[in-house]
C-alpha cells in the first residue's frame, strides 16, 4: 500500500512516496519521469519521519550518507546503476563512462545515463553526482539548475 507526504526543501517541495512503509520515491516539482500523483497513494505524514529527519540533516550539511531502507523498482540493470550511484562519495562526481566501466560494461555509458534518469529516489540515491565525460552538467530529472546547486552545496559552495 502506497502513501506519500510533501516536505519543504531548499530545492522546493519534495514528494516522498513509501510502499508498505519503505521509501520508494522522492520527486521534485516538475521532475522528468515523475509518476502521476494518483499513483502515490493517500497522504500520510506519519511514516516519513526518519526520511524527513535525514533530508533535513543533509540540507543542513550534517549528513553525508543516507541510511534509509529503500524499495527501488526497476530492471536489474537499473538497480545495478543505482547501487553504483550510492557508492559515489558526498562531494564527488563520476562520469557516465566511469559508472559503465565500474559495471563491467565500458560501452554502456548511454544505458547508464538512461538508468540514471529513471532513478526514483533522487538526492538520496545521488544521481546529481553524475556528469559528462568533459565535466559538463548533463541531464538531470530535477533540472540542470538544481543539479548545479546540489553539486555546489556538496562541494561547500552553497551551504544553506
Amino acid at each position: 500500500m502506497k502513501q506519500h507526504t510533501v516536505i519543504d526543501s531548499p530545492y522546493g517541495p519534495l514528494t516522498l512516496v513509501a510502499d508498505d512503509g519503505v521509501l520508494c520515491g522522492l520527486y521534485m516539482t516538475d521532475q522528468r519521469h515523475r509518476p502521476l500523483q494518483e499513483t502515490f497513494g493517500e497522504r500520510d505524514d506519519r511514516c516519513f519521519a526518519e526520511a524527513a529527519d535525514q533530508l533535513a540533516a543533509y540540507f543542513a550539511g550534517r549528513l553525508k550518507e543516507f541510511t534509509l531502507p529503500l524499495r527501488l523498482a526497476g530492471t536489474p540493470f537499473q538497480r545495478r546503476v543505482w547501487d553504483q550511484l550510492r557508492a559515489i562519495p558526498y562531494g564527488e562526481t563520476r562520469t557516465y563512462g566511469e559508472l559503465a566501466h565500474a559495471l563491467g560494461s565500458p560501452q554502456a555509458s548511454r544505458a547508464v545515463g538512461l538508468a540514471n534518469g529513471k532513478n526514483p529516489v533522487g538526492i538520496i540515491v545521488p544521481c546529481h553526482r553524475v556528469i559528462g565525460a568533459n565535466g559538463s552538467l548533463t541531464g538531470y530529472g530535477g533540472g540542470l539548475a538544481r543539479k548545479r546547486r546540489l553539486l555546489d552545496f556538496e562541494q561547500g559552495a552553497g551551504l544553506f
